[in-house]
């Protein structure tokens, strides 16, 4: 179910006035990446490849059941951290992801208001967990590249260096120049929020539906909304819903 969630407008305004950088997670606010490649169906296939090879004992069980394959990736980095083993699940995440961009479903209102927000001068970068050439890849297939090139900041072969951890932000705010305190990043989970927050960056969440707000809410972010309609709408001088 589509979150209805309550936002404050001028907040908002807030946010969008002292944004001179705005720091994009990937997978959520500006698109579904996995709309038709399924994300839980790649994660079954690395459980089954682990087993063809001999080395599922490397998860337990509840972790063979993950829907998500970032997580048996990082289950398996765990326990052996930067192997050859990982570096190759690695790869072969990276070659799932290059596919689901072709297929990824854009986000409701975040093609105009990436575009709209390059209009007005901010300076976009993506920081993602996910791989920079299945970013790259998408991006481009929508005309966007060129809101965000050279900076999109993405996942490295050293996992540990995945959000929550900020090293993706201050990549960013180091490339561009920018202090924490002109920065906003949208993001959708948890991990984006402790990111930001380590960061000293200004945290949006952005819930497309009511288990993600939750997740958000359950970890204090204040700050969320339902839908970038508002976002544009206020970025265009346009009036807003109360919900969005």
């Amino acid at each position: 179910m589509a979150a209805q969630t309550q936002y404050d407008t001028e907040r908002l305004k807030e946010l969008i006035a002292r944004a001179r950088v705005v720091l994009w997670d990937f997978d959520g606010p500006i698109c579904t990446l996995f709309a038709q490649h399924p994300s839980a169906g790649v994660a079954a296939r690395f459980v089954e490849w682990l087993e063809r090879v001999g080395l599922s004992y490397l998860l337990r069980e509840q972790e063979r059941g993950f829907k998500d394959p970032q997580a048996v990736l990082r289950a398996v980095d765990s326990r052996h951290p930067g192997s050859d083993l990982v570096v190759e699940m690695e790869e072969r995440l990276t070659k799932e992801e290059l596919h689901a961009a072709v297929g990824a479903m854009p986000t409701p209102w975040a093609d105009p208001l990436i575009r709209t927000w390059t209009a007005v001068g901010s300076r976009l970068a993506v920081t993602t967990n996910n791989s920079p050439l299945a970013v790259h890849k998408y991006l481009e297939s929508r005309g966007l590249l060129s809101c965000f090139a050279p900076h999109v900041y993405g996942r490295t072969q050293d996992l540990g260096l995945l959000k929550p951890d900020p090293h993706c932000l201050n990549r960013a705010l180091s490339a561009m120049g920018a202090d924490p305190s002109t920065a906003l990043m949208i993001g959708d989970s948890p991990a984006d929020a402790a990111a930001a927050r380590e960061a000293g960056v200004s945290f949006l969440g952005y819930a497309r539906d009511e288990d993600k707000e939750n997740s958000l809410r359950d970890v204090k972010v204040k700050d969320v909304v339902g839908s970038l309609q508002p976002l544009l709408q206020l970025l265009r001088g346009e009036p807003t819903d109360l919900t969005g």
